[in-house]
Formats: C-alpha cells, sequence, structure tokens
C-alpha cells in the first residue's frame, strides 16, 4: 500500500508512460479526429498509463479482448440482460503509485489499477465505482459501465488499490486495506475529472458515485466524506461498517457456526437473515460465509488467530472458501477496544452530503438488510439527512443477480431497479423530481423481469 494521503511514497519512478494498445480485430479504430487527442491526454497522478480509441466501448465490443475481464464479472448479472452496444470513445487504462501486487491484470501485478472510458457522445457527466467484493476493476463493466456509457456519460472505475482474497495484507496496520479502498476512489475521482476535462474541454457538469456491495460501501462512504465531489448517488447494498455493529464480523460468525454444526436456522435469523431465504443457505456456505467472514476478520482482527488464514486465504479453491474453525465462537463485542478502532478508521456514519438511492433485495443472504441497509437508512435519519435519501427494497433480491437463473421463481434481478433509480437520480439531482417515497418494490407477475422494474411498483400486502 502507498497512499497520497498520510502515507509518503517510496522513492520510485512515477513518469507516466502513455502507451496506444494495437487494435484488436473486434474493436477497430473509430475515425482519425477522434484520437487527435490521445497522445496528449494525460491522468493525473498516474505512475503508468496506455489508451485505446475503440469502436465499441461495451462489454459487446470489448468481450475477447485485453480491454476487459468476463471472468471478473461472472454471477453479477443474469443471463438474458439486455446490454447496449455501439459505443465509439477512448479507453484509458492505467494505475497509480502503489507498492503491493494483487492485481495482476495485463501481467502489470500492480495494484490501485483504473479504467477510464470517455465516449465519442458526451452529455456531460461522469459516473465513478469502485470495484464489489475483491474484484478489479472491470467488475461491473456490463452491470454500470455499459448502460451509463450508452447515456452519453464518462466512467471510471478503481480495483479499489488491493483486491483478491489475500486484500487483507495490503498495509501495516489493522483496517488499512480497507481503508485505502477510499482515498483511491476520491484519488480516481478527482483525476478522472481532470482527465475528461483534457478530453472534452470543461471538466464534467455532474459526477455520480456509484457501486454494489462493497462499491455500495464506497458510495455512502463518499457522499458523507467528499460531497464537494459529487452531485449524488446510487447505492446497490453497501456493505455497512459500524464500530459498534452491526458489522460483517457481527453475522457471519453465526453461519460459520452453522457449518460446522453448532447453529440452528433460528440462530441465523437472530442475527438478521431472511426468513424465506434459505433456499440460498447452500450455496452462501460454500462460496461466500467462510472466506468472508476469515478474511475480513483478518484485515480488522488479525490477533485473533494469527495461524488462519495465515500467510494466505489458500491457494486452491477449496482452501479459498473454507472457513476458519476459530471464527465460529468469534464475539466482535467482547474483542480489544483496538478492533473497533480498526473498524472505526472505515465506518460509516449517516450523515450523507448529496442525495442518494439505496436499493436492497429482501433475500440478500450475504449482507442481511435487517442489519445492513435498514440500519444504514436509520442512520441517515437519524443525521438528519432523511430528505437527501431514499430506500428501496427489492423483493426477490439477493446478493448477486446471477442466481436469478438457478432460481427464477424465487428470485429477481436487481439490476433493471438500478437502472431505474439512476434515471430517478438524475432526475432528482438535474430536474428537482423526487424519487417516489421509501418501499418495499413488488417483483412483477408477468413480464421481462430481468429487464425491466418500476420503483413506483409497491409490493402486494402480505395475506393474514
Amino acid at each position: 500500500m502507498r497512499l497520497s494521503q498520510g502515507v509518503p511514497f517510496v522513492a520510485a519512478t512515477v513518469l507516466t508512460a502513455a502507451l496506444t494498445w494495437p487494435t484488436p480485430a473486434t474493436a477497430t479504430a473509430v475515425a482519425e479526429h477522434h484520437c487527435s487527442r490521445q497522445e496528449r491526454l494525460r491522468v493525473p497522478g498516474a505512475a503508468f498509463q496506455r489508451s485505446a480509441c475503440l469502436a465499441d466501448l461495451t462489454t459487446t465490443g470489448l468481450a475477447g479482448t485485453p480491454y476487459t475481464d468476463m471472468a471478473d464479472q461472472a454471477g453479477l448479472t443474469a443471463q438474458g440482460t439486455r446490454t447496449p452496444a455501439g459505443v465509439p470513445g477512448m479507453q484509458i487504462d492505467g494505475y497509480f503509485p502503489d507498492s503491493s501486487r494483487f492485481n495482476a491484470t495485463y501481467g502489470l501485478h500492480h495494484d490501485a489499477q483504473f479504467v477510464i472510458r470517455l465516449p465519442d457522445r458526451w452529455n456531460g457527466g461522469l459516473v465513478v465505482t469502485g470495484a464489489p467484493g475483491t474484484r478489479r476493476q472491470y467488475a461491473t463493466d456490463a452491470a454500470i459501465s455499459d448502460q451509463v456509457l450508452a447515456l452519453g456519460y464518462a466512467y471510471a472505475a478503481t480495483d479499489k488499490g488491493n483486491n483478491g482474497p489475500d486484500f487483507y495484507h495490503d498495509g501495516k496496520r489493522p483496517g488499512d486495506a480497507v481503508a485505502e479502498w477510499n482515498v483511491r476512489t476520491t484519488q480516481l475521482t478527482r483525476a478522472a475529472r481532470k482527465a475528461v476535462a483534457q478530453r472534452y474541454g470543461h471538466a464534467p457538469r455532474r459526477t455520480y458515485m456509484t457501486g454494489i456491495s462493497n462499491g455500495g460501501y464506497l458510495t455512502r462512504w463518499q457522499l458523507e466524506n467528499h460531497p464537494e465531489l459529487y452531485d449524488g448517488g446510487v447505492d446497490w447494498e453497501g456493505a455497512l461498517w459500524t464500530t459498534d455493529g452491526p458489522n460483517l464480523l457481527t453475522s457471519l460468525p453465526t453461519t460459520v457456526a452453522r457449518k460446522l454444526g453448532s447453529a440452528r436456522d433460528e440462530d441465523l435469523y437472530a442475527v438478521g437473515f431472511p426468513r424465506g431465504s434459505e433456499f440460498l443457505w447452500p450455496y452462501h456456505e460454500q462460496a461466500y460465509w467462510g472466506v468472508t467472514q476469515k478474511i475480513y476478520r483478518a484485515e480488522f482482527d488479525p490477533a485473533y488467530d494469527p495461524g488462519c488464514p495465515g500467510p494466505s486465504a489458500g491457494t486452491t479453491p477449496q482452501q479459498i472458501l473454507s472457513p476458519c474453525a476459530s471464527d465460529a465462537t468469534y464475539d466482535y463485542a467482547s474483542r480489544p477496544a483496538s478492533v473497533r478502532r480498526a473498524v472505526a478508521r472505515v465506518a460509516l456514519t449517516g450523515r450523507i452530503g448529496r442525495p442518494l438511492i439505496t436499493l436492497h433485495g429482501d433475500l440478500d443472504a450475504l449482507l442481511p438488510k435487517a442489519t445492513d441497509s435498514d440500519v444504514y437508512a436509520r442512520m441517515v435519519d437519524a443525521s438528519g439527512r432523511g430528505p437527501l435519501h431514499r430506500y428501496f427494497t427489492i423483493a426477490g433480491g439477493t446478493h448477486v443477480d446471477g442466481l436469478y437463473d438457478t432460481h427464477p421463481d424465487r428470485l429477481r434481478p436487481i439490476l433493471p431497479c438500478y437502472r431505474s433509480a439512476f434515471d430517478a437520480l438524475v432526475s432528482w439531482v438535474e430536474r428537482g423530481t423526487r424519487p417516489p417515497a421509501d418501499r418495499t418494490v413488488g417483483r412483477p407477475a408477468s413480464g421481462d423481469v430481468v429487464n425491466s422494474c418500476t420503483l413506483s411498483t409497491p409490493a402486494a400486502p402480505t395475506a393474514g
């Protein structure tokens, strides 16, 4: 980790390298006038950058090229999701100075990587995001980038400065790795705004922050701490970190205990997991619960069990996804004050300074809404910022839309509701049209649930 705030740079050459990639067969060059400024555009603060002029900046045009990574997007969207195509423009890939090396994209083995996309037809806006989970900068290309580019926005995404299951090794103090996520997002936003000004002749008139899961957390944090950089945001099931709980470390230990046979279903309900989501638990037990608990506990409380995960979360998928047995009895409330101080460095307050729309599925089995977005909505209200917030619960929504394809009779993708929420945010900010009041958005009985969602549709009343 090497940050621009509070941690000095290690002496190194940080000359920006502006290179042009060969044009791949599926992303042919566009008109010469578009590329005329390519060689002069510099991302401020970047240690390395390379740019390309492309016929299509969406995943339709970039799949199979070095300009995106479809594998890193796996599971985030449902099959059948319609995405736009045919958005020509310029793409800049690069990295800011950083000493960690988790991100192996392009063989660079360098963190703080980013992507900036600048469409030919620009609407004057910029959308910024950070990777969900422990993914990298291309993770939300299909979920977010494609749509906003088609609307004319410039787009910027960061890998958050560290990624992968061993991210917790970045930094010197507990909490350093997650704290870097926030600094890198701020850094990219400032740099992208200046790059946009170079490309189009003036700074963006509107800048929106958005993201999924950890990207949703970043959205909340940025609107609380740097509202001067943004005009609003959409938070898609952001992770909640509060100093005294709830947070991931107060709910996930119970899931580990259940896997090891020392907790019952009722215990999961007690820590917020929704009734009706039981059909999703076997998948989460295998793919999410154990690994998430151990790597975030290692980030904030490494002294609890130094032997697990130890030097690495694992070298095989089975090892990575397996929980630490000691986490079955982890009790955040009884841990030393130093652990809460580490969490406090990244904790949310609810004091947003710009309009924010939050979406959360009522069947989220990783970040239960009862101990996440429900709590955050109350925090926003308690801070006196309620008029800046709208909160929509998506009936049938869960943490990743890809699970819809396995359970189409029980789930609905959140992405179409997210797209509606983004449109609602823009109307709120730019035209003063307030979104509908907080509500649960019902799952339609018919129609294209994968590609349509109306935020004003209330859920049907429960019988009895």
